[in-house]
């Protein structure tokens, strides 16, 4: 069940708001729990009960810390017992087939592959269960000794498949003292139909655009075919990914949580490591606080310092998936952030800001062909084609045609990648508070009356980060 279904839209999402509000506020975090594994369960039958050991094994790893919590040696063993246990387990059934393929590849052995399926959403819920521990273990947030509530946390149907993965310490109030309202009901409503819209109306429909593209033969896929169909991948992915979060944000507001943001006009950067503090917010967040401060950031040198990035950077590519395309993407990453800190940061400084702007698109909308081909051939002749080394030269009349079909609803989406909108939407409500007041609502209607008429009409509807 996704999000931009109708069968979400219509009957699951108003059953769960329905029966949420009329239950006593004691029962509530108990009915969010059951009805997030019955969301979970819809498309995960039998992987529901890893999701269910894995909640388990989280609380009760809280009650070791809670009781050793002063005995600083046995409390650090239950925190290695935790993190080795949940990395062994997201390692097995994320990473168990590469390593067998890789090592059948590298010493001839016949190994059977294990052929699982990915578990949906297991490296957020993991990754959520995990700041509890760790948490809990600095001292950083409170102990749960309620397991439905606990359960709500790690299970939370908003934003279990595809985060933002929220921390612990930033939500451990809200799970027993929040106060649902409606003007906050109300906010997030809007805020998730807008997610809906960019998923809907402008992720689906780039989306075809780089289908397109990216299934021309080589011989045909000329310079401007290449850069148009990535650029129109990464508009793609923001607004596939960014309306997820928006509308994951948005439920949680409606049911009295308050997520953090989890983009900030990524693509509006002037640095790559400006781009990493506004995209993806939550990830970043969690290795900065979960790995590359423990290792040390940058307190113990320079050489310790490059360390840590290329631990983190190369955790943060196979986060991603198991293959060697998203290792190279996140080392990708990890050498320009290098060369940010320590080589070329003045000449950055002193650069026009259309010039920064410029050199972090390029290298960003190339990074997404390391993202996007997970095969090494496909990614070769891509990255040949983009550099007019494929043999398609540099233009022909059928990108010239998929290029004036999508004209619209490309510049569009570039312009929504930027606060343009949202700083006019401010000046309107700023001058004249009434007439906003009643646009807002009827803006957001046509938005969620344009996007189920959308969903009646398509069949393309994948949810680009489900795969993680």
């Amino acid at each position: 069940m996704v999000f931009s279904s109708l069968l979400f839209l219509f009957v699951y999402l108003p059953a769960v708001l329905a029966i949420y509000f009329l239950l006593p506020v004691a029962w509530r975090n108990g009915f969010l729990f059951f009805a997030s594994l019955i969301f979970y369960a819809w498309g995960e039958p039998l992987y529901v009960f890893l999701m269910l050991f894995t909640i388990s094994f989280g609380w009760l790893t809280g009650i070791g810390l809670e009781r050793w919590g002063k005995d600083r040696i046995k409390a650090k063993a239950v925190l290695v017992m935790s993190v080795i246990i949940n990395m062994g387990i997201l390692g097995f059934f994320k990473y168990g087939n590469f390593v067998v393929e890789n090592l059948n590849l590298l010493t001839g052995w016949r190994i059977n592959s294990l052929d699982l399926p990915l578990p949906l959403g297991i490296s957020f819920y993991t990754f959520q269960t995990m700041s509890y521990t760790i948490d809990l273990y600095r001292g950083h947030a409170p102990f749960q000794p309620n397991i439905l509530d606990f359960g709500a946390y790690v299970s939370m149907f908003p934003q279990l498949i595809a985060g933002p993965i929220v921390r612990y310490n930033t939500i451990a109030r809200q799970l027993t003292s929040r106060r649902e309202n409606l003007k906050d009901f109300g906010s997030g409503a809007g805020i998730f139909t807008i997610g809906l819209a960019k998923k809907v109306l402008l992720a689906n429909t780039i989306g075809l655009f780089w289908d397109a593209v990216k299934t021309m033969p080589s011989d045909t896929l000329t310079v401007l075919a290449a850069w148009s169909g990535i650029t129109a991948f990464g508009l793609q992915l923001y607004f596939d990914f960014s309306g997820y979060s928006d509308m994951a944000i948005g439920m949680g507001k409606m049911l009295g949580f308050d997520f953090e943001r989890n983009f900030l006009y990524p693509y509006c950067s002037r640095s790559i490591t400006e781009f990493w503090r506004r995209w993806h917010i939550s990830l970043s967040t969690w290795f900065r606080e979960y790995v590359y401060i423990p290792l040390g950031g940058s307190r113990q040198g320079n050489g310790r310092t490059v360390l840590n990035l290329l631990i983190v950077w190369a955790a943060t590519g196979l986060w991603h998936g198991a293959n060697w395309n998203f290792l190279l993407w996140g080392l990708y990453y990890f050498l320009f952030l290098l060369g940010e800190r320590f080589i070329w940061s003045g000449l950055l400084e002193k650069a026009q800001g259309i010039l920064r702007h410029a050199y972090v698109l390029v290298l960003v909308m190339s990074g997404w062909a390391l993202f996007v081909f997970d095969d090494m051939g496909s990614l070769g002749m891509f990255i040949r084609a983009m550099a007019g080394q494929a043999g398609g030269g540099l233009v022909n009349d059928r990108i010239l045609y998929l290029l004036s079909s999508w004209a619209f609803v490309l510049l569009f989406a570039a312009l929504g990648t930027t606060p343009i909108a949202a700083s006019a939407l401010a000046r309107v409500e700023k001058s004249w508070p009434k007439a906003a007041a009643l646009a807002k609502p009827v803006l957001v209607l046509a938005g969620l009356l344009l996007s189920v008429a959308y969903l009646v009409d398509s069949s393309y509807n994948p949810f680009l980060y489900f795969r993680f």
